[in-house]
């Protein structure tokens, strides 16, 4: 049975807290949409064709990495219990998995994901393929439900997997806030598995957010029409031009909305009415590029060891961190 962690609390105004964090993204300066909007079913079904295209080399190479490295990470971390969050199809996983089935230690897998159509399907396919593993995957929003990580019990050490480079969509006082929830709910022994895109020449990270079939635009404005429908609101998605680009200060790309046109809009669950200027902007998602010694350097600062390991790719594109929580 799938567990279900996203009922919210209602607040005074009304409003859960799903709610309340999306009124006030839109409503204070510059807007914003929260992360989690990307990603309903037609989201994630969306994400999971742009890993397909030829710009979006991040997908191939950090499952190449789990090819060349999953039986050494299952030999180092001898986890018990693999965790994954924000797990999708879990696709480039099923390498990993098949390595620690391999190893003759994994009991359980927690796949967790905003998207319960897609964790369905992903669980339904590794239950067929793993048999012997415990799956229980958890319908909830790691930016909101890592204490949940707390009751998953495991007989010997858990090992958390955050891949695709998701790390890389936190601002940066967001991402620290993050791997420090994360290490305060990991005990002494568990690990964590990240995956983060490194620097590279412009041009090649703009062509991964700008893709020739137009699938990243139609993923960024598909959170808007997202938030239509579960608010009874009448943003013209239309109206909105997609504006991708390299922010070289903060080494990240900005994905963003930006009005061609004046719009008044409505948001009726939310009891809200927007003013738009044209070309005023919602900023819908980043995603920052990184070394790898950055992160570990983060991690060892919230609690994990400094000796973190770092597999890269081939082309050195892409890398993975493992690290182990002192």
């Amino acid at each position: 049975m799938t567990n279900d962690t996203t009922n919210d609390r209602t607040n005074s105004d009304g409003l859960d807290d799903t709610g309340r964090e999306l009124r006030d993204a839109l409503t204070r300066l510059p807007r914003t949409l929260p992360p989690r909007w990307l990603y309903d079913d037609r989201g994630s079904e969306l994400f999971s064709a742009i890993t397909g295209v030829p710009e979006y080399y991040q997908t191939e190479a950090e499952r190449s990495i789990l090819a060349d490295h999953s039986a050494m990470i299952a030999e180092l971390t001898e986890a018990r219990t693999v965790i994954e969050l924000g797990s999708g199809t879990s696709d480039k996983t099923r390498t990993l998995l098949d390595a620690f089935v391999a190893h003759g230690v994994i009991a359980r897998f927690v796949p967790l994901d905003v998207s319960a159509a897609t964790l369905h399907e992903a669980a339904e396919m590794l239950i067929e393929r793993h048999p012997e593993i415990q799956v229980e995957p958890v319908v909830g929003d790691f930016t909101r439900h890592l204490q949940r990580l707390s009751d998953v019990p495991s007989p010997g050490e858990r090992l958390v997997l955050f891949l695709g480079g998701t790390i890389g969509n936190f601002y940066v006082e967001e991402r620290r806030a993050f791997l420090g929830a994360l290490a305060d709910v990991l005990a002494p022994g568990d690990w964590v598995l990240i995956g983060l895109d490194q620097v590279k020449p412009i041009d090649r990270l703009i062509a991964a957010y700008d893709d020739d079939q137009g699938l990243t635009e139609m993923f960024i404005r598909n959170a808007l029409e997202h938030v239509n429908r579960e608010y009874d609101g009448d943003l013209d998605v239309g109206n909105f031009a997609y504006v991708p680009f390299w922010d070289g200060r903060q080494h990240r790309i900005d994905m963003r909305l930006r009005a061609s046109e004046p719009m008044s809009a409505r948001l009726e669950g939310l009891d809200l009415d927007l003013e738009l200027a044209a070309g005023e902007e919602i900023r819908v998602e980043i995603s920052s590029k990184f070394s790898p010694s950055q992160i570990v350097e983060e991690l060892a600062h919230v609690g994990f060891g400094a000796d973190a390991q770092v597999f890269t790719d081939a082309a050195d594109e892409f890398a993975v961190v493992l690290a182990r929580r002192i």
